[in-house]
């Protein structure tokens, strides 16, 4: 029987290509939230309104979400460590080519093309992980490939506002492209040889058969219904929180941005904890506690504290999330054996649209139910959700798994 999780040492060893993995993550996440802070000068330099320029980060998460199915059984079919060498590649290109784009069209086409690429690369991360540690360990390994990719996050805004200050929108773009590249080479060279547990499958026969053993699965229905809940109550949150200082007296968006940072502050946080507090707390714990310190951390921000308050708020809740998020990635990636990058894909697709969703339920609630409301309401779907996925979730191995 696989288990998705147990006790793990915090100094057990790891293959060297998880390092690679994360690197891969910490490149494509650099770029998700790059342009934001210089979005102003962008609008400067094409004449226009700084809402339209904005349309880029909208179409950007919009492609990402969309591309996983495909993105996922193309890693399946033809291999996920060349799929993802191939998508950093794809990034590094979009990325050089939107930085020397003389129109806002030819930038706005070479934002979609890099989150395709971009969605390429998490999912297949994760998939990549999992094939390569076992169950019991792979708790802790996908909480280092979260590391790549939170870090990437939260540097990805700060570092561009402060290069793009210098060397202007174009230098950000110039510099994520030449980066792209670097670990393109570096995931190539880091997986050449290196054994996987699952080879590709070439067939479409075989990917309608991995589909039919995800959904076949138990677990699919609560994992993908989680992460869909996750998104809206947790990222559905983060476009209004600037709004919500701005009522209480805090109009500077740098104030806003530290907020905000607490939760990937807090999401590191837990990667250097979860070797320690899995063995204590187990996997239903860690749903239920993480949970609930979301749904906790949800409650006093309707309460309206200071913002240095809410910085740490936020933190608690970001260490919170990930205690949840990860029992669900591990369990996600023991849906299928042979299509597991589809499942990991599947995955970022409904945790992506949850957060297409969530902003438009949040923006509903505030508007017509205020703010104490909406963000109770919030609070207790997710401690709710902690309590259903610790009882519905169970330990099966994937119906593709080999004796």
């Amino acid at each position: 029987m696989h288990q998705p999780a147990t006790g793990a040492s915090a100094d057990q060893k790891f293959p060297p290509a998880i390092n690679i993995i994360a690197l891969a993550s910490f490149s494509a996440a650099l770029s998700t939230r790059a342009l934001d802070p210089v979005l102003p000068h962008v609008a400067e330099d094409f004449s226009i309104s700084v809402t339209t320029a904005a349309s880029i980060a909208a179409g950007y998460a919009l492609i990402y979400a969309l591309v996983q199915p495909v993105i996922g059984a193309a890693a399946d079919m033809f291999g996920k460590a060349r799929l993802m060498t191939l998508c950093l590649a794809l990034l590094g290109v979009a990325s050089i080519l939107g930085a020397v784009a003389t129109t806002f069209s030819g930038l706005f086409a070479s934002r979609i093309l890099a989150g395709i690429a971009a969605g390429g690369v998490f999912p297949v991360a994760l998939g990549l992980t999992a094939d390569l540690v076992v169950p019991a360990k792979r708790q802790v390994a996908i909480g280092r490939t979260l590391a790549g990719s939170m870090t990437g996050n939260l540097l990805g805004a700060t570092a561009s506002g402060i290069i793009g200050e210098f060397i202007g929108w174009r230098g950000v773009l110039m510099i994520l492209g030449a980066l792209g590249l670097i670990a393109a080479v570096a995931v190539a060279a880091g997986f050449r040889g290196a054994a996987l547990t699952a080879p590709p499958k070439t067939d479409f026969k075989a990917l309608r058969q991995g589909y039919r053993t995800i959904f076949a699965n138990p677990n699919t229905r609560y994992c993908y219904s989680a992460v869909f809940v996750e998104g809206c109550c947790v990222f559905g949150l983060f476009p209004f929180i600037a709004a919500l200082l701005f009522d209480l007296g805090e109009k500077s968006p740098s104030i806003a941005g530290i907020v905000i940072a607490g939760f990937a502050v807090g999401g590191l946080f837990y990667t250097f904890t979860v070797s320690r507090f899995l063995p204590w707390l187990g996997v239903k714990g860690m749903m239920i506690a993480g949970a609930g310190l979301v749904g906790l951390q949800l409650g006093l921000l309707a309460l309206g504290p200071q913002w240095k308050l809410q910085f740490v708020s936020m933190l608690a809740m970001g260490w919170g999330f990930y205690m949840i998020h990860g029992c669900l990635q591990v369990f996600a990636s023991e849906l299928s054996v042979g299509a597991r990058a589809t499942a990991m894909s599947l995955h970022s697709f409904f945790f992506f649209m949850g957060q297409t969703v969530g902003p438009i339920a949040y923006g509903l609630g505030l508007q017509h139910g205020g703010k104490v409301p909406t963000l109770l309401v919030s609070a207790a779907i997710m401690v709710t959700l902690g309590l259903v996925c610790a009882r519905w979730l169970k330990s099966r191995a994937p119906a593709d798994a080999r004796a």
